[in-house]
């Protein structure tokens, strides 16, 4: 099988990953999102992260067989366009990603999915979720994504299946990046996090976190930002992680009443940098708000990592890029 390439595109991270045979990864790139411009900055950096994992596996990237990516945002499948990616630079409109991306690399044929949903259908097939015929994907990173397999088939609705992270968890709650109040994600994300900690210090409260995002030259409060901070032993930090905890715990518990699938799977950024002991906490959060807790789905971590969403998408564009993507 000739390789493919994958792209897991999110708010803080580029990941590609170059594909073959039985789902292996023979190169592999990672840099920032790109923090300014917009759409166009976003495909010109995909094309170059995909360049430098091809480079990699020894290949040339107009020789690969197809090129999958994995977006937030709304994703029309067929044109290969994303809309709406609230948390990419200057994403407010629509953007044909797939066609772009496919003309920089020089890739014929591009299929662009949602990115939690490519992730999930990694884990059901390589990873965690082998063997359970239904499963739940909460990818804990910038935001708070979903993934739903039921029947063995991924399940997308009307289109926002899965939207996990606009579970509400309180009434008139904290604002959400998505407009709205209450939102799991307004407690959870990433990015919600650190607007709360910028607010916070502009209130005269005292943190580490942008002393160590300084020292270790981001710009933003990534996942390992958020780990080092923990370390630190930062009171702020380990505040704003217990809320997220507690939202995490009731929003995926609510989502496990209504759907009663066999695996919860925990992946995203945060979730995989902040590993079992956070597993196990979320885990313990969601008790008191099982209606079945007697006999609960478990919550396990994802197995694939942080390579999982590229892989993802390289699956999806070996299970048939759509002819209106081709570059």
């Amino acid at each position: 099988m000739d390789p493919r390439g994958g792209i897991d595109l999110g708010g803080t991270k580029i990941q590609a990953a170059i594909v073959g045979a039985d789902g292996e990864v023979v190169g592999a790139d990672r840099r920032p999102t790109p923090t300014a411009g917009g759409p166009e900055d976003v495909a010109q950096a995909i094309a170059a992260s995909l360049a430098a994992a091809a480079a990699e596996a020894g290949v040339e990237t107009a020789a690969l067989a197809g090129l999958g990516i994995g977006s937030p945002g709304e994703i029309d499948a067929a044109s290969g366009t994303v809309s709406q990616a609230r948390n990419l630079p200057g994403w407010e409109g629509s953007f044909p990603l797939g066609p772009r991306v496919g003309e920089l690399a020089g890739v014929g044929r591009v299929a662009v999915g949602n990115d939690v949903d490519v992730a999930t259908a990694a884990e059901a097939r390589l990873g965690a979720g082998r063997g359970h015929d239904s499963l739940l994907g909460v990818f804990w990173g910038t935001g708070v994504g979903g993934g739903i397999v039921l029947g063995g088939r991924p399940w997308s609705g009307r289109g926002a299946a899965g939207e996990i992270g606009h579970v509400v968890v309180k009434l008139g709650g904290r604002r959400c990046p998505c407009g709205r109040r209450g939102c799991m994600e307004a407690y959870a994300g990433r990015a919600a996090m650190e607007h709360r900690a910028r607010k916070l210090v502009e209130e005269g409260h005292h943190t580490k976190l942008f002393h160590l995002m300084d020292k270790h030259g981001r710009d933003r409060l990534t996942s390992g930002i958020w780990s080092r901070a923990l370390e630190h032993d930062d009171r702020m930090a380990r505040e704003l992680l217990d809320e997220a905890v507690e939202a995490l715990g009731a929003g995926i518990a609510s989502a496990a009443n209504l759907l009663d699938v066999d695996v919860l799977i925990l992946g995203g950024g945060l979730g995989l940098r902040l590993g079992e002991p956070f597993r196990a906490r979320i885990e313990a959060a969601m008790a008191p708000h099982l209606f079945s807790d007697d006999d609960p789905p478990a919550l396990v971590l994802a197995q694939l990592g942080d390579l999982g969403g590229a892989v993802g998408a390289a699956l999806l564009a070996g299970d048939g890029a759509p002819a209106a993507a081709d570059g």
